[in-house]
């Protein structure tokens, strides 16, 4: 992939990222490090350092709870939960993105 592949790919990847992060939290709580794993196995997160910022971001915002671990069931960590807010952002999002989609493919076919 040439370089301004790789740009164009950065920046779709920072405009959805949010979302997609909304939606892996969907099925349930997640912890960084799976969420950062799920994400990158789909190209969608290019480093983990560009995500525990954005969780911080949602957390700040309202979207996600989070709840930390007892470190004697084994090592401490942090999971996020979707809120009330987090479920009605994404549902805001998904409303949004397919008629959105469907614009871009149908201009990028059409001459």
């Amino acid at each position: 992939m040439g370089d301004e592949e790789d740009r164009i790919l950065t920046n779709l990847r920072k405009g959805v990222l949010e979302f997609c992060v909304l939606s892996a939290l969907t099925t349930g709580p997640g912890y960084g490090r799976n969420l950062a794993q799920a994400l990158g196995e789909r190209g969608l997160l290019a480093s983990e350092g560009t995500l525990y910022p954005l969780l911080s971001r949602l957390r700040d915002a309202g979207l996600v709870d989070t709840e930390l671990t007892d470190p004697a069931d084994g090592r401490q960590r942090r999971y996020y939960s979707l809120t009330t807010a987090g479920h009605a952002r994404l549902a805001a999002f998904r409303a949004a993105w397919a008629p959105f989609r469907d614009t871009v493919d149908d201009f990028l076919e059409t001459p």
